[in-house]
């Protein structure tokens, strides 16, 4: 990876803005490749993932083998396993016998590739993408920030082509925004909840909202660090149960790149109706939390009673105001019964989820080059390019900004590095990385596309046979 400083006689090949797992993992498929020029930025000091989430015992929902840059090159430097060896930890991680590694140490794993990788521009915030079609570049426009995040200096870069990585941020319900943005009393996103958790166990009482991992696993951490009979815990979600993740090893085959292209191909409508049916492929509950609930509240059964505690599906919340300055009150609604109540709480949690970062305003400068949509959302093709005007001989390419065109799989770890190589695959026009034709043993369509049935001719007995009319 050539990382000199790129002039528009001697430009990048490739800019990445954003550098969490999706571009930290095309940064590293990316540097064996001499050939390329190439340089990331993200306004962050340093490497982050999800720094509120590193609950104590908490796991990563995949195996793993999904790290950077495994399922696409196994014999990288930048696979997780070279670096339990780096760090002389690979025989004890290997009596370990864990096949789902904590969330914690994946943290560290992503944070010492990006230590070690040349091209990474922390500190540096992106503030406009431009195509300037006299030099055929894309010119982008970022700040140098100082060690407090102020302005130390303007930059300029020019390149062929970008990549857009700037992952997802967290979502709040419009009923409960006017709390998150009052002071006063706790109600803040799961996603700052280690740097909260001292505050909310000093709470009376404390309502968790939202029926995903990182409710459970919230849930669990402050039930076991309440007194036993004392927990005055709320949990509450608007699904109709605390459903486990789909978990089967047919289910997972909607997390390959064959499902991808097959969901790529349906027409929008289709996708749209899809995404939010399959919420339990990405949505549900790991099963051993759902299990370490169970038994801990179990156990506190144990001498008799109860414990204090209320876990309620089924429940939206309508409304939420403060009460005197110091509660919230909550204003429920059970959809099944079409009952109403009103919730008194001292903190809340708010684990419902995060939401791709629009693209609009990194984008702006492009927007007459855009293609959208019905819906009003940018185009993607299969091969996570941004669909442009012609005029534009560049390209864009997206990271995690695509589940509108490629489904449920799109945020999901395992297929990170497959995505880094095909972009790579795509950008050089060499295929540097080899990858499967077949992935998954379930054929998704009767399309004669070839996906999930390489190999076959239309002549063999048993193969389907498209009908014409």
């Amino acid at each position: 990876m050539n990382t000199a400083a790129p002039t528009p006689e001697e430009p990048q090949d490739l800019v990445g803005i954003g550098i969490g797992p999706s571009n930290l993992s095309l940064a590293a498929l990316a540097h064996p490749l001499t050939e390329l020029r190439t340089a990331f930025y993200e306004q962050r000091p340093g490497f982050q993932w999800h720094p509120g989430l590193l609950i104590e015992g908490a796991t990563l929902q995949v195996p793993f083998l999904a790290d950077l840059v495994t399922l696409a090159d196994p014999t990288s430097p930048w696979s997780f396993l070279n670096y339990q060896r780096e760090q002389q930890r690979l025989f004890p991680f290997y009596f370990a016998e864990k096949f789902h590694i904590q969330r914690a140490e994946y943290d560290a794993y992503c944070r010492w590739v990006a230590g070690q990788l040349p091209g990474l521009h922390f500190g540096h915030q992106v503030d406009a993408v431009r195509w300037n079609p006299e030099r055929a570049l894309f010119e982008v426009d970022f700040t140098q920030l100082d060690a407090e995040g102020e302005a130390e200096a303007l930059g300029r870069t020019y390149t062929r082509n970008v990549v857009l990585g700037v992952g997802t941020a967290p979502h709040v319900p419009e009923p409960l925004k006017p709390l998150v943005e009052a002071p006063g009393v706790p109600v803040i996103h799961a996603a700052d909840y280690l740097e909260h958790r001292d505050t909310l166990l000093a709470a009376g009482h404390i309502t968790v909202i939202g029926s995903g991992q990182s409710g459970a696993e919230i849930f669990l951490d402050l039930l076991k660090s309440r007194p036993v009979g004392a927990e005055k815990l709320h949990w509450l979600a608007r699904t109709e149960a605390f459903a486990p993740m789909e978990y089967s090893k047919l289910g997972l085959e909607h997390f390959t790149p064959d499902y991808t292209g097959y969901f790529h191909a349906l027409p929008e409508a289709v996708r749209d109706r899809l995404v939010p049916a399959q919420w339990q492929l990405h949505k549900g509950i790991d099963t051993d939390t759902l299990a370490a609930i169970h038994d801990e509240l179990y156990r506190r059964t144990l001498h008799g009673g109860w414990p204090d505690t209320v876990l309620t599906p089924g429940v939206s919340v309508r409304t939420a105001g403060r009460v005197a300055t110091t509660k919230v009150e909550l204003h429920l609604e059970h959809v099944q019964q079409g009952t109403r109540s009103r919730l008194t709480t001292d903190a809340v949690v708010l684990a419902t989820g995060y939401r791709e970062r629009p693209l609009d305003q990194v984008l702006a400068g492009l927007d007459s080059y855009l293609r959208r949509d019905a819906s009003e959302r940018p185009r993607i093709s299969q091969d996570y390019r941004l669909l442009l005007d012609p005029s534009v001989t560049g390209t864009v390419y997206v990271q995690n900004a695509e589940r509108h065109t490629h489904g449920v799989g799109a945020p999901d770890l395992g297929l990170m590095a497959w995505r880094s190589a095909s972009i790579l695959n795509t950008l050089t026009g060499k295929e540097p990385y080899t990858l499967p034709r077949r992935t998954a043993f379930t054929t998704f369509g009767l399309a004669p596309d070839g996906q999930g049935a390489a190999g076959r001719s239309p002549e063999r007995q048993g193969t389907l046979v498209p009908l014409k009319g």
